[in-house]
């Protein structure tokens, strides 16, 4: 693509993504706002119901956007079984903002609309951050270890806020997604982190630990997602906007929810050890199937 082209693209893509996105969340603020005016649980169903509405009409517009770029390929591989109906939990990879385009895009036919464990950060981002309280997305304030020294009370809170966040999902087939990462893969946070893993930030258990203690017996199956943008890996939220993106490559696997990932992750050490090392063995599958997909890329 010309960079004149490229140039034209951003600014329109820009411009229509803030149009798309402020449509249908300005009726998804509106409701939230009903539903914290109106405290009737069968209201705050019927919202629900709109409000999963509008998100999956965000959805559509994404995914008309992404369509007039006639040079994006997508590679996807994993999809068959899945039902609207179910709950799941989904966990991915995280690169870019673009995964989020991504996967509301990828699955919006397939399962429930998806909710996301989101960053503090995001509450104050015009809005998306309303938008999203309305959808009932639980925003999470990860603390450092050196914060929680000097502040003990404040440990356990992104824990607890998630056990609240699930109880609210026990009404209507969900999705729940999350970036167990914690943060978007970069190298300088690889070396920082000291990650074990080429492709990967080391994951962090805790937060789906928490959904499945909440909802396990719900959950009919775990999605683990595997993300790549084998020809735009440096800019790919970049590249999607000015139409550079020339292939999404997304793996899906459905794994058991079994009676071995249920357990109190928050006081049992055992558990939180087991459970550990079965995300580790995940991650590590999932560092493979990235080298893999950047080598055929390659050749």
């Amino acid at each position: 693509m010309s960079r004149l082209l490229a140039a034209i693209t951003l600014p329109l893509s820009i411009a229509l993504t803030i149009i798309v996105t402020i449509i249908c969340s300005v009726p998804i603020i509106v409701a939230g706002l009903i539903k914290l005016l109106v405290p009737i649980p069968a209201v705050w169903r019927s919202i629900s119901v709109f409000c999963n509405f509008m998100m999956y009409c965000w959805c559509e517009g994404l995914a008309l956007l992404l369509r007039l770029n006639p040079w994006l390929k997508w590679d996807v591989q994993g999809l068959d079984g899945l039902n609207k109906k179910n709950w799941y939990l989904l966990i991915s990879n995280h690169h870019s903002w673009a995964d989020i385009v991504v996967l509301c895009v990828l699955f919006r036919k397939h399962i429930p609309m998806n909710k996301y464990f989101l960053k503090q950060q995001l509450a104050w981002v015009p809005f998306i951050g309303l938008a999203c309280w309305a959808l009932d997305m639980p925003f999470m304030r990860r603390y450092s270890r050196g914060y929680l020294l000097r502040h003990p009370e404040h440990r356990g809170k992104d824990v607890e806020t998630t056990r609240r966040s699930c109880e609210k999902f026990r009404a209507h087939p969900t999705t729940i997604v999350n970036f167990v990462e914690g943060s978007r893969f970069t190298e300088e946070k690889q070396q920082q982190t000291r990650s074990p893993y080429q492709n990967l930030l080391s994951p962090k258990a805790a937060g789906i630990a928490m959904a499945l203690s909440v909802l396990g017996s719900q959950f009919d199956k775990l999605l683990n997602v595997t993300l790549c943008y084998p020809e735009n890996n440096q800019k790919p939220f970049y590249d999607m906007l000015s139409g550079r993106l020339t292939r999404i490559v997304v793996r899906v696997s459905l794994e058991p929810v079994t009676e071995e990932l249920h357990g109190d992750y928050v006081n049992d050490k055992n558990f939180k050890r087991r459970f550990q090392r079965w995300l580790n063995r995940l991650w590590e599958e999932k560092d493979r199937q990235l080298t893999e997909i950047m080598q055929q890329a390659e050749k």
